[in-house]
């Protein structure tokens, strides 16, 4: 099979691939979307990270294509609802990273609460501001954590440890870990020194934090945002920085990223004090894209050779027998009643005993795995593709 790799993922994604004997194509960026719907007609599977977009219109330009694979926690960039109406199973690493964001978010907060940027670029220009005013420790001061998924919760234990006292806010229950307090988001703004958002890429956090919530966080308190550039007005974070309302900042996503770092940037935030800028980084570590490449890359290939969904974010989640048969055939299909009976008389006509079998579904969707312990006719694929309310079969093996 041909795997596109794109976004310069992790080496190690396409030595799994090569090592089971698919052919790899590897490319460092993101390319112009006119350009990708020319290659992708025969991709089998799609790796991709946070910038390149896979919309209904691209699917339609890939019609071998069976699996995705998003080598970064996010999928709001994947049409997910149009994956499944074409059978094309979507992966990512929800874990992988997660270390790698929470150091560098408390690496931020320690930085911003003593200044070091500012005072490290005035030594650069020859200028000697030895003072202790207006800087502090990070023990005893009050973490408001918007958004307590996998990062946010991680953060929380970390935090703890180092003598801050946790808020967090979510819109999901979740349990808390250590002594971390549940509370409401304007409970968490008002008494937060610092606010550190971490929310996931749902259309629903899409200006979350605006002049109004700035206006309701503590007089000088420490912001940052390591999660999605759209979950903040960044006109307003400008605004109460240069104001002195917002001491400090530290922003790694922004509403508009160039797409290669050959691109401009460009952003109001720039220039103004105590704030640092990174471009998307917060998961940028060799460790963190190493443990993502090999994670996603086993995913895709387990799918391929097995059948596998038990870690797709879209299809319905199934484990298939590890006991080996002759043949296994995959069903992808709209999940209507009368669908396994069709594909169990197919089976019949043809004279092929079904040695084990699974169904789940998920929404709409409908996804089954048949195992044949004899050998068959493998036309028997196309007579599967036949079956009407079908999306996708293949012959697994």
């Amino acid at each position: 099979m041909k795997i596109l790799l794109l976004e310069n993922i992790h080496p190690d994604a396409g030595a799994v691939f090569a090592a089971a004997g698919h052919a790899v194509e590897r490319v460092p960026h993101s390319p112009p979307r006119k350009v990708l719907s020319q290659e992708i007609g025969d991709i089998s599977v799609l790796g991709i990270r946070s910038k390149t977009r896979v919309t209904a219109d691209l699917l339609e330009r890939a019609p071998d294509l069976l699996a995705i694979g998003a080598f970064c926690i996010g999928t709001e960039q994947v049409d997910l609802e149009a994956c499944s109406r074409r059978g094309v199973a979507v992966f990512n690493a929800p874990y992988s990273n997660t270390r790698s964001v929470v150091e560098l978010a408390l690496g931020e907060m320690i930085l911003l609460l003593r200044g070091v940027f500012d005072r490290s670029t005035d030594l650069h220009r020859g200028i000697w501001g030895k003072t202790s005013e207006g800087f502090h420790e990070i023990r005893g001061k009050k973490l408001g954590i918007v958004g307590y998924g996998n990062i946010g919760s991680q953060l929380s234990i970390l935090a703890e440890a180092m003598g801050m006292e946790v808020y967090y806010h979510d819109l999901v229950e979740k349990l808390s870990l250590g002594n971390a307090r549940k509370s409401s988001l304007e409970e968490l703004l008002r008494v937060s020194d610092i606010v550190t958002v971490h929310v996931d890429g749902r259309e629903e956090n899409r200006g979350l934090v605006g002049e109004r919530e700035f206006a309701a966080m503590k007089d000088g308190v420490i912001f940052l945002n390591l999660s999605r550039g759209f979950v903040m007005d960044v006109e307003a974070l400008a605004r109460n920085v240069r104001g002195g309302k917002v001491r400090g900042a530290a922003v790694d996503v922004f509403p508009e990223e160039p797409r290669s770092n050959k691109d401009p940037f460009s952003s109001p935030l720039q220039g103004l004090p105590n704030v640092i800028l990174t471009p998307h980084i917060g998961g940028s570590t060799e460790e963190a894209q190493q443990g993502i490449g090999g994670f996603v890359a086993a995913q895709l290939l387990e799918y391929l050779a097995t059948g596998s969904t038990s870690t797709s974010v879209n299809f319905p989640v199934l484990s298939p027998s590890s006991t080996p048969q002759r043949h296994r055939f995959a069903h992808v299909h709209e999940n209507l009643p009368g669908m396994l009976a069709q594909i169990n008389d197919l089976f019949a006509r043809n004279g092929v005993n079904i040695a084990g079998q699974r169904l789940e579904t998920r929404g709409r969707l409908g996804y089954a795995l048949i195992d044949v312990a004899q050998g068959c006719d493998r036309g028997i694929v196309e007579d599967l593709r036949r079956i009407p309310n079908t999306i996708r079969a293949r012959l697994v093996y």
